[in-house]
């Protein structure tokens, strides 16, 4: 059997832990849609659905129908919202056959979804999505009442909810985010004046949960937070985040190097004196961004190592020089915890100018993923 050099752990105990961290936030009868979208940000849409699913989340959020089928085909059997809604006749099928919940923007698909599901003798649960400041997909409260209206006609059509997203709550100045409160309040209140009931209106991402109690509305949608990371680098906040992603590589070889050495491509790092340099199994191929060059840090032997020179596909140099106890075949940990010390995706993002959203997706698309609990 070969076993790989290079290993992603995914701890399960993390991610409900996290989900328990979103529950002390929010009041007792606030609903959960659980994100999982774009492979569960990379951490795996079903393993982590199911551990979703089996802690009672209300729904799932998925980004295309295609991710909503894997889930009802591996068993999840709670309300899954297509948060990206559908495009085709064909997206309007696999809605009503596997009683999914699409978000709805346009006339056009709810006309679809609608024909579908009369054809069918089906009722289907929808969200409609409002711009409240996003501006990107979604009904502009000036033009709620008259779709609304539109949509109130189809017969097999349920309007549970109004839902849309919050751009700018991670920002330290609140101003916006105050703004998209009430645009949306004034949605919920046209659509319920025109006779919906609206049950189930949802509002808030992560930064939502954490910095803005005005924004939960009737159902959160945990993102990121699920994941131990936070809505962006610098981002302050006193919630107990665990970590869920692990990546880790092996050490392949440890050189001398005398001084004035160039070190791996483009001559981008010469050594200064006498340097010892690990030789890593991890690359940008497995999700190490290649902008950490000269610039990142490993953890070996539970102590931080610098990434000196530039990253390749398959392999990072690190400078280890003055240390004895780092040997051919020693654990190299990218993400995550070794001894005492850890490196967060937020960390990575931080130094890569990116958001830990993006290494834990790049990461997690790359290497095969071992689940422990």
């Amino acid at each position: 059997m070969t076993i790989s050099l290079n290993c992603v752990k995914i701890d399960l105990s993390a991610l409900e832990h996290n989900l328990n961290q979103v529950r002390g936030l929010i009041d007792s009868d606030t609903r959960i849609m659980g994100i999982v979208k774009s492979d569960a940000y990379g951490h795996g849409i079903v393993q982590v659905s199911k551990l979703l699913e089996k802690n009672r989340v209300h729904c799932l959020g998925v980004s295309y129908p295609h991710e909503a089928l894997d889930l009802r085909d591996n068993g999840i059997k709670i309300p899954i919202v297509i948060l990206c809604g559908i495009r085709t006749e064909k997206d309007a099928e696999t809605i009503v056959k596997k009683n999914l919940t699409p978000v709805v923007y346009d006339l056009i698909s709810a006309e679809m979804l609608n024909k579908v599901a009369l054809k069918n003798r089906k009722k289907v649960n929808i969200f409609v999505k409002i711009d409240t400041g996003m501006g990107r997909i979604g009904v502009p409260v000036s033009r709620t009442e008259a779709f609304i209206k539109v949509v109130m006609e189809h017969e097999s059509l349920f309007i549970q909810g109004m839902l849309s997203h919050l751009s700018s709550a991670d920002e330290s100045v609140h101003n916006f985010t105050r703004k998209q409160v009430k645009i949306f309040r004034q949605a919920i209140d046209i659509g319920r004046k025109v006779g919906l009931e609206l049950p189930m209106n949802s509002l808030a991402n992560s930064a939502g949960i954490i910095e803005h109690k005005e924004t939960h509305f009737d159902m959160v949608r945990p993102g990121i937070m699920l994941y131990g990371g936070l809505p962006s680098p610098g981002f302050k906040t006193s919630v107990n985040l665990k970590p869920v992603m692990k990546l880790t590589g092996r050490v392949l070889q440890v050189n001398n190097l005398p001084d004035r050495t160039p070190v791996s491509y483009a001559r981008s790092y010469y050594t200064k004196g006498n340097q010892k340099i690990a030789v890593a199994s991890i690359g940008y191929g497995d999700g190490l961004p290649r902008n950490l060059s000269n610039r990142g840090k490993v953890l070996i032997g539970g102590q931080k190592a610098n990434i000196a020179g530039r990253i390749c596909m398959n392999m990072a140099t690190c400078n280890i020089t003055g240390r004895t106890d780092v040997h051919p075949g020693d654990e190299v940990v990218v993400l995550g915890s070794q001894g005492e010390c850890c490196i967060t995706g937020d960390d990575i993002a931080e130094k890569a100018e990116t958001i830990s959203y993006e290494i834990f997706c790049s990461i997690g698309q790359r290497v095969k993923k071992e689940y422990i609990t």
